[in-house]
């Protein structure tokens, strides 16, 4: 977390953790403890006990399939700098870089490329997921396939573009401010 702060105020009640009381509480301290601080993103969702109990537990799930963190995190990042969501930026580069990616290849996933062809073609599927709101075809799904992507795999992308799709939404819709070190966002191509 950085002590560096987004001056924003969030449209919705930060919820302070040792305030919560209940189900908010009990993922609060789980995060807290995941975290060693408590992100404002999951500060904001505690509004919902159900929106938080469901962010965490994909989160979780997701964390324990077979994509990986560091594929998970650049998708993050693509998804994040493509819907202008500097909350999510800054999280999944500080999140990617403890998962072992570089900075230059998070800088390239903000644009949706990777010098590896099986990641590009990930972050590629990725972006036309989100730009065509999940209009995609056979050609598209094949094209991973083409690169060795299990169907598998190929649903967790998708779980993972809509889990980043949601935490855009909440931290964007919400002005939720910005408690991770900033990252310019790149322009969309």
């Amino acid at each position: 977390m950085s002590a560096n702060s987004s001056s924003s105020v969030a449209r919705v009640p930060l919820v302070d953790r040792t305030a919560a009381t209940g189900p908010v509480r009990t993922v609060l301290d789980q995060i807290h403890g995941a975290f060693g601080a408590t992100p404002n993103m999951f500060r904001a969702v505690a509004n919902s006990p159900a929106a938080l109990q469901s962010m965490w537990a994909t989160f979780g799930a997701l964390g324990g399939g077979v994509i990986g963190a560091a594929l998970g995190e650049q998708i993050a990042v693509a998804v994040a700098n493509r819907n202008a969501c500097d909350y999510c930026l800054a999280a999944h580069t500080a999140l990617g870089r403890k998962a072992g990616v570089s900075g230059d290849d998070l800088a390239a996933a903000q644009s949706g490329e990777s010098a590896d062809p099986r990641t590009a073609a990930v972050l590629r599927f990725a972006l036309k997921l989100v730009n065509e709101r999940g209009q995609v075809d056979a050609t598209d799904v094949q094209a991973l396939r083409d690169h060795g992507w299990s169907d598998e795999h190929i649903v967790e992308i998708v779980a993972h573009v809509a889990l980043n799709l949601f935490t855009n939404y909440v931290n964007v819709a919400l002005a939720v401010p910005v408690d991770f070190p900033g990252v310019k966002l790149r322009p969309a191509r």
